[in-house]
Formats: structure tokens, sequence, C-alpha cells
């Protein structure tokens, strides 16, 4: 038997449920697919939001010869034989087949490169999902062949319509007693993935021996327990790990940090991501306390990309190790959301007529550049001078962590400030 979510997998536009910018009858993407108009797209989105569904629903609707390839287990040779296909299906059809690549992040730069001469003649429309940023991932030649859409995690009420739909439709669980006293533990444990939401719906169900299912927080955490070994097999922990993973770096706890990263890799998780998280936390929670810390977790990055497994485990290691003993401090982080909010809160201020730059004669009869004092020409390379607009000269957004580093940094700032008082 197939698992529910693959039971209740839509096939149209009219029982897929969320991204309802994409979807919606008056969304672009949907008039353009249900045309038949279908462009070349990369659809990123993270896990079970309902890019493989969207997929099927397209393969649905159009009448074109439909190729499907994992980037997991396939090859550049895998690419070819479906690109002479598509080559042979054009002599006979006026419409190119459609290759849809699941976690195309994964392919090679020299997988993707074999691509791209397919995709720039219209021999083939392709299809990519990724749960990774296409900026870094997809090959820029090929990215700028396609639509890149977004999908975003699906909302309560999008959850509500699928536990609805599962309960009412499935041709398993309608013929049970279902019935929902809480839902809480459900969408916790299911972060807005429909897959996941499906799986946990599955298993508290299997777990009951009657045809009388109570589903509440407390029926859907022991289910979990019960049956953690098929749980953890099918990856549903994901965030759950990353999440303490980048918690015990955060908490400076090496061993933890080390386990948790035993833990991803055991399981077959990417070793960019698990890198690229190590890469945010470095400026995130330990920045200017350790500013060496960012460029340990960007080589880390190059080498782990140039390497790649078995041995990437060990400069992850390192670099986890590293990273949770550093000394830690958010000021950063802390700065720039106190600038973002003040942003928002006053909008765009004018720049101070001495700070702007003066390219044209004009502008410098408009006293662009006018009275600015070059800081390199006065001792120690300051000079009294206002940076910020008028209306926020006296605000201020970075204050210096507790940490040796940023002591330094106080101390510094310090004296500059007791320069403008003399």
């Amino acid at each position: 038997m197939k698992p529910l979510a693959e039971r209740l997998r839509p096939e149209s536009f009219d029982t897929y449920t969320g991204q309802e910018n994409l979807t919606s009858k008056d969304s672009v993407l949907r008039r353009v697919i249900e045309a038949g108009n279908i462009p070349s797209m990369i659809l990123w989105g993270p896990p079970g939001v309902g890019k493989t569904t969207l997929v099927h629903v397209i393969s649905k609707l159009t009448d074109r010869s439909f190729f499907t390839l994992s980037a997991v287990n396939s090859g550049v040779k895998d690419v070819r034989d479906v690109i002479d296909k598509a080559k042979k299906n054009n002599l006979f059809s006026k419409t190119n087949p459609i290759l849809f690549i699941d976690e195309i992040h994964r392919f090679s730069k020299s997988q993707q490169d074999s691509l791209l001469g397919a995709v720039e003649n219209g021999t083939i429309t392709l299809i990519g999902a990724t749960t990774e940023n296409p900026s870094f991932e997809v090959i820029s030649p090929l990215l700028s062949r396609c639509q890149v859409y977004i999908l975003k995690n699906l909302e309560e009420k999008d959850l509500d319509i699928l536990i609805n739909r599962a309960i009412n439709e499935d041709v398993i669980l309608k013929k049970l007693e279902i019935k929902i006293e809480e839902k809480e533990a459900l969408y916790r444990y299911s972060g807005g993935d429909a897959r996941k939401l499906y799986n946990l719906l599955e298993i508290v169900c299997n777990t009951n021996t009657d045809s009388k299912v109570i589903i509440n927080n407390q029926t859907v955490t022991d289910s979990l327990q019960a049956n953690l070994a098929f749980y953890d097999k099918n990856g549903e922990q994901h965030y759950d790990i990353i999440s303490a993973f980048i918690k015990s770096l955060r908490g400076s706890d090496p061993d933890a940090a080390v386990y948790w990263l035993a833990r991803m890799l055991e399981a077959g998780e990417d070793i960019k991501f698990i890198a690229r998280r190590m890469l945010i936390l470095a400026a995130e929670d330990i920045g200017l306390a350790n500013p060496n810390s960012l460029l340990i977790a960007n080589a880390c990055f190059d080498a782990i990309s140039k390497i790649g497994m078995p041995e990437g485990r060990i400069i992850l290691s390192e670099t986890a190790i590293y990273l949770a003993t550093s000394p830690k401090s958010n000021s950063a982080y802390i700065a720039i959301e106190s600038a973002i909010a003040k942003v928002k809160e006053t909008g765009d201020l004018p720049v101070p007529l001495h700070l702007r730059n003066a390219p044209t004669s004009l502008m410098k009869n408009l006293n662009y550049g006018k009275n600015y004092k070059y800081s390199h020409a006065y001792e120690n390379n300051f000079i009294e001078q206002q940076y910020l607009p008028d209306k926020i000269d006296d605000s201020f957004f970075y204050t210096p962590g507790n940490n040796s580093k940023e002591n330094n940094i106080k101390i510094f700032l310090e004296s500059l400030k007791n320069k403008k008082a003399t």
C-alpha cells in the first residue's frame, strides 16, 4: 500500500493546497501552465511544501512527454540519455518534452552544464526542485534561463485542509472513527511540511489497534516515541537535529555539537547545508568576539565543496569544535536588526549634504560634498563629523559585547568620544 502522502497526492490545481500566489485561478503561473506555455523553472522551498506535487499536477495537465530524474542517483549519462530521447520525440511532436529533476542542487557543475544546451535550444523544458537557494547551487547560465518560483511553509489553515481531506477522503482512514481533540502536537512536529504531517497522521492511526482513533497532543507524542526508528529513517527530524546542532554550537558544547553533526552525517545530510549553517552561526553568534570564526567557517565550506565525503567529515568536525569553543557575541546581529528597524520606522532619510557624492558641477553648486572632512588628513585618522541623517543623528546601533576582542573595540570607541568632547 502506498503511503498516505502518495495516496492523496493532488492531480489538479483545484485539489492542490497552499501556495495560493502560484496556484490560485488568477495567478500567472497557473494561467501559463493551463495554457500549455510552460517555461523552464526552478521551484525553491523547504521539504514538504508541494514542489513535487506541483510538478505532478503539471504532468497531468500537459500532453507533453514527461521525464523525471533524481539528482541523488542520476549522472551525466542519464541526462544525455533523456536529451537523446527528447530529440527523437521532437521529430514527431510540436511540443518539447519536460524534464523534472528533483533536488537539482545536488547536481555538480558538469551535470548542470550537460543540461544547458538542451534548455537553451528548446530541446527540453527543465523543471528543477530544490530546498537550497538556487543562486548558490544552480550555475548562472542555467539559472538565467529559468523562472524561479519560491514556495513557503504551509500555514495552519492549509494543514487543516490536509487533515480533513485525509480523514474524509483516504480509502483507509475514512473507514476509521477518528476524533481529533488537539492539533498542536501534529502541527508542531510537522512544521509546515505536508509530507511530515501525513506521516505523523499515519503513524498515530497505525499505533491504534481498533477502529477508534483519538488524536491529541499526548497520543501524537506517544506514537512518535513508539515509532522513533521509522520516524528517523525517513529523515523527518531534519530541522530538529540541525536546530540542536546550532544551539549546541551557540551554547559552547563541543561534545554535543559533534554528536549532532555525526547524526546528520549518518543520515546522509547535505554537507553543504551543514557548512552553510555554520557560516551563518559564525557571523550571528560569534561575530566580533572572534572574527576569525567567519574565515574558518568559509574555508570549511570551500574545502568540503572540493573534497566531499567521507574526508569532509573531518573538516566539518574541526570547524564545529572551533566554533563551539569560540567566545560568543551577537552584537553585530543586534546592530543590523536595530538599524533595519530604524530604517523601517523613519523611511528613506536624506543623506547629509557633506557626505554626498559630487561627480558633476551642478551637484557641487548644490553643496554636495561641501565641508566633508577627510579623516586621514587629521591626527590619528579621526575628526569629529556627522555621518547619520539629521533626524537620527543621536541614534546608536552597535553596543560592543563583553569579550576581549570587543572590550578593545569599546576602549577604542570611548577614546574617540573623548576626543569629540575636547
